[in-house]
């Protein structure tokens, strides 16, 4: 493939504005205002990436132009062996810089480098689907280890036989959201529970939801708009839990959504934690209000990650894992479920940033 108008015209506005940058960051005036500096900073670098691959895309089209002209004009013909060698490995890079460019031209989502509000709940299944919703739980904590990210249980209802009814978790690190993001829907397991004594395999199902960890300033909760409940804590966690209401639960009375934590030792840590998983609730409620009205003007939406839909089964007799929105299907369960998610989180963000290079190019084809 070759780069379209389009998407040269949008190449040569970013260098452009790149340039216009640079030189904005070296005029004192601008170096002497820390907000407008810092600003820009950040907007240098947002587009620094997409620059040098466009800049490399232009020196590996010179340098084929250049080859092309040695193979026809020169006489010595060693000369035009490395010539040809050369034209060889620079039609292959600009092969890939074509598929690169137009991937970093898509628009950005803005979560892609928070860190994550992660939430697991126990669906159809009863103990079982506790037990899997468990299993959850360790796979990413597993998947967090090996990207070298923090980990830690925000708040947790467990049951009898070490199953989780909702477990509620946080994971802190570069890019979280963005490997995250396309986990959110629902999951399915099929198996022979421990509960069966007569071998049957059951299914049973758990909820996940990946929400972005959201800053006060983007969502504002207002104080009159909460009712703040304490009480004692209950199950494991040392002497403090039982003796004094340290756990809080808060209910949003506009929404209705409710939310509690009991794992920090005070009742202003686990209130403080409490706020930050309701602010990442409301953030998510409204992104799916604005989802709903851009749904009404599409046919498609790429990433909602809609929970409503099952979106991958584990089925252990098999030892088979199947993804249903891209039809990935391997046979390694017990490695996906110590947190070898990687073929299925880059299949899946693949998967959909071709819908997304889809959408544009229907997007170029209309306003052409």
């Amino acid at each position: 493939m070759s780069l379209s108008k389009f998407y040269l015209n949008k190449l040569e506005a970013i260098e452009k504005k790149f340039e216009e940058i640079s030189a904005k960051l070296s005029n004192p005036e601008i170096i002497s205002d820390p907000s407008i500096y810092a600003k820009l900073a950040k907007e240098h670098s947002e587009l620094s990436e997409i620059v040098e691959v466009f800049r490399e895309y232009k020196k590996v089209l010179q340098q084929i132009k250049e080859s092309k002209q040695i193979i026809e004009e020169e006489s010595d013909e060693e000369l035009i062996e490395l010539a040809k060698e050369e034209l060889k490995e620079l039609v292959v890079r600009l092969e890939d810089l074509e598929e690169k460019l137009p991937i970093l031209l898509l628009p950005k989502d803005p979560n892609d480098e928070k860190n994550v509000i992660l939430e697991i709940r126990a669906g159809a299944g009863g103990e079982e689907a506790a037990l899997f919703a468990a299993d959850l739980l360790r796979m990413y904590q597993r998947y967090a280890e090996r990207q070298g990210w923090k980990f830690e249980i925000l708040d947790a209802n467990e049951t009898g036989l070490g199953g989780f009814k909702e477990v509620v978790a946080k994971i802190e690190g570069k890019g979280a959201y963005s490997r995250l993001k396309y986990e959110s829907g629902v999951h399915r397991v099929q198996r022979v529970p421990i509960t069966e004594s007569g071998g049957r395999i059951h299914t049973s199902t758990a909820t996940v939801a990946v929400l972005p960890e959201v800053d006060e300033v983007e969502i504002e909760i207002r104080p009159e708009d909460l009712r703040i409940e304490t009480m004692r804590a209950s199950g494991h966690g040392g002497q403090h839990v039982n003796r004094t209401e340290s756990a809080v639960r808060i209910t949003h009375i506009p929404t209705g959504i409710v939310v509690s934590c009991q794992n920090e030792r005070s009742q202003h840590q686990n209130k403080a934690t409490a706020l930050k998983i309701l602010r990442a609730k409301l953030y998510e409620l409204a992104q799916k209000e604005q989802n709903e009205k851009i749904q009404k003007e599409r046919k498609s939406q790429v990433g909602t990650g809609e929970r409503c839909e099952k979106i991958r089964t584990y089925n252990f007799p098999q030892n088979r894992v199947t993804d249903h929105r891209i039809g990935l299907t391997v046979y390694n369960l017990t490695e996906i479920l110590d947190g070898d998610l990687d073929e299925f989180i880059d299949a899946l963000i693949t998967h959909y940033r071709t819908e997304a290079l889809k959408q544009e190019e229907e997007k170029m084809s209309l306003a052409a």
